[in-house]
């Protein structure tokens, strides 16, 4: 649970998810620039780092013994496999950064995001992000694979698996179509929460971010992904 100091803003846990290809990297990165009361948490996972990813910063590196320890210890808020991999936000991170009253920024699978909102229903936020439509999101996943044909099928029906369930449990939907605007968007919905943590609902920023809640925000060309 948060503690609050006088005057002082409460925690809140922002989780953003999003299938491959959507952006979601790039503008987490964007609002911890724009946010200086703003973390990222660092998740834990048991693959090898990529390119410059650094231990640390990118993600704790840890050997599959050490993340099963840490299963076995209670450590996680939230652990989840994915693709043979094992990736986890270790607890002791997300209550720290609610005692400082910080936004602490998860950039994670839905699968991770249903789990910390689970552990977390009061302070966590979830935010789904969608690229434009379905022909951008395959032209993303393509653009960036250096894989076969067979691998990137395999890619592209996971993220449509990863959309419908976002759609399906998400509090939040964002369309990145123009960058400005969905960090606007995601800034809108973490001040509007933020608001109801601290001194109670702020009307206005409610009636602005209901846009965006789940059931009413515009889908687009994703409107058959969201299910009767």
């Amino acid at each position: 649970m948060s503690s609050e100091g006088p005057g002082r803003a409460p925690g809140q846990l922002l989780v953003l998810s999003a299938p491959s290809g959507a952006g979601k990297t790039t503008l987490a990165r964007r609002f911890l620039d724009r946010h200086p009361d703003a973390v990222f948490s660092v998740s834990a996972t048991t693959r090898a780092p990529r390119g410059a990813e650094r231990d640390g910063v990118d993600y704790h590196f840890v050997t599959p013994e050490r993340f099963a320890a840490w299963v076995g210890e209670g450590a996680f808020a939230e652990w989840a496999e994915v693709h043979g991999r094992r990736y986890g936000t270790l607890r002791a991170t997300v209550e720290a950064a609610l005692a400082r009253g910080q936004v602490a920024l998860f950039d994670i699978d839905v699968q991770g995001g249903e789990r910390l909102k689970a552990a977390f229903p009061r302070e966590a936020t979830t935010v789904f992000i969608l690229p434009p439509d379905a022909l951008e999101l395959e032209r993303r996943l393509r653009g960036r694979s250096t894989e076969g044909e067979e691998a990137i099928q395999k890619r592209l029906a996971a993220a449509h698996a990863e959309v419908r369930r976002g759609l399906a449990s998400y509090e939040y939907v964002v369309v990145n179509d123009e960058l400005e605007a969905a960090l606007a968007s995601i800034e809108l919905v973490a001040a509007c929460e933020r608001a109801r943590l601290g001194d109670g609902e702020n009307r206005s920023l409610a009636a602005q971010a209901a846009r965006f809640r789940r059931g009413t925000a515009d889908l687009g060309a994703w409107r058959d992904h969201a299910g009767p």
